[in-house]
């Protein structure tokens, strides 16, 4: 991005214009010095939150950021970050490319994406079987169409936005009566029997980054101290030392990777009030390796064993928050009064618990939901009811598009049979597990 090519406005001296040419971010694309990655590179002057904006640009676009360099020297910052797309392919596309361009070279300057014409309604409570069902159920009565929602849960608690609209009118609902009415018959459903204190509902007018906001609210309902309702082998490695000469905290992060993952990770560190001076991110397969310098707001590093276990759980929790490991379903249909509902309705009668979901809507009407399930505990669903409830809802809207990494991972311990009982055993199981990879269509045979 060449700032010589602006065309400065007549008003402006030239103070300003150096003044300007100082803050505005110097942004490079670099197609050719890495063979199998793009390079983005950035230089500005640091501020409190400009490597958040950053890198929600690029997650923003759904680019997978396989490396990253940051680095900061006084008021001065250099950021560089290998990306992909979600296929592992170089960035062609030129309109992608000067996007890029665009959004990074003007982050000092940018506001939050703002959904003009809908109302914001935020929730959070006591995660349970059917919960979604409900409150979809409650909005199609109070004649409120959903247009985009996102929702995520966390050991055992839930936080979703959602974006509403009158379904006669089409504009935001704007009536006091009718938000207060909204408010008061979502926090019953949410209260359930036994959620009074905790349970919350409220209509927001900020224009925060919607995924930003997912991770204050359940920051806010503390989501990182309590106990996980399932516990895996995969769960990410934190951890806090101090580095005293220099005055800075450094933060070790291993874990499996997966899309938007960086952005977790800062965003949390961000919302409470680190910076980070230095940070490498670096990815092998599967898995990634990150570390952070940084130090509080004030300048100061970690200071007691307390916040270093908080710094650590907060981290945990930012990144699992993300990854579901449930049966990942694709809703593509003409949205229709009363979709959700019915959708969710379907998924609460065969016992399914909705971990994660995204729920946008075309501009010609289309919906396109994307919802991650489990069984009611937890565990993967069996793949019988999941081929029930697309017969239910339409085998031609309702795919599967992923299955949980357990499914993948009994199939790969199940391949190579044993001697004796044991091995016939094996043999069987992995027979089962081929059998439900074939009745979800995602493989050909399980012969």
């Amino acid at each position: 991005m060449e700032i010589s090519n602006m065309e400065w406005p007549a008003y402006l001296d030239e103070y300003e214009k150096l003044v300007f040419r100082m803050t505005t971010p110097r942004v490079m694309i670099d197609n050719a010095g890495c063979s199998n990655s793009t390079r983005v590179m950035i230089d500005s002057a640091r501020k409190h939150g400009i490597l958040l904006e950053a890198v929600q640009v690029l997650t923003d676009l759904n680019l997978s950021i396989k490396k990253a360099y940051i680095s900061s020297d006084g008021r001065w910052f250099m950021d560089v970050f290998h990306v992909t797309d979600l296929d592992g392919n170089k960035l062609t596309d030129e309109s992608v490319i000067s996007y890029i361009e665009q959004s990074l070279g003007t982050i000092h300057y940018a506001s939050a994406k703002c959904i003009d014409g809908l109302t914001a309604l935020e929730l959070t409570g006591t995660d349970r079987i059917g919960l979604l069902s409900e409150v979809f159920a409650v909005l199609s009565e109070l004649e409120c169409n959903v247009v985009e929602a996102k929702v995520w849960t966390h050991n055992g608690r839930i936080a979703s936005l959602i974006y509403v609209k009158e379904r006669d009118s089409g504009s935001p609902i704007e009536d006091s009566e009718k938000i207060d009415t909204i408010e008061a018959r979502l926090r019953n459903v949410l209260k359930g029997d036994n959620d009074i204190r905790s349970a919350k509902t409220s209509v927001s007018m900020a224009v925060t980054h919607t995924e930003r906001r997912l991770h204050q609210m359940m920051f806010t309902d503390r989501d990182y101290e309590r106990k996980p309702i399932i516990r895996t082998n995969d769960n990410p490695i934190v951890s806090v030392l101090n580095c005293l000469e220099k005055g800075y905290s450094v933060i070790n992060i291993h874990c499996k990777d997966r899309p938007k993952l960086l952005f977790d990770i800062v965003c949390t560190m961000t919302d409470m009030q680190y910076v980070v001076f230095h940070a490498t991110l670096n990815t092998a397969g599967d898995r990634v390796h990150s570390e952070f310098f940084i130090r509080h707001t004030d300048g100061s590093p970690i200071s007691s064993e307390a916040e270093k276990q908080r710094v650590i759980l907060c981290l945990q929790a930012a990144i699992e928050r993300r990854a579901s490991e449930g049966v990942r379903l694709e809703l593509r249909t003409g949205d229709k009064q009363g979709l959700l509902a019915d959708v969710t309705r379907t998924f609460r009668e065969n016992g399914l618990n909705v971990t994660r979901a995204e729920i946008s809507t075309t501009s010609d009407n289309t919906a396109l939901n994307v919802f991650y399930v489990t069984d009611a505990i937890g565990n993967p669903a069996d793949s019988k009811i999941i081929e029930a409830v697309r017969m239910k809802i339409g085998l031609s809207d309702l795919k599967v598009k992923e299955l949980p990494s357990i499914y993948h991972q009994k199939a790969e311990e199940n391949e190579e049979p044993t001697g004796g009982v044991g091995g016939a055993m094996l043999l069987s199981l992995g027979s089962i597990v081929r059998k439900n990879l074939y009745n979800l269509g995602l493989i050909k045979s399980f012969s």
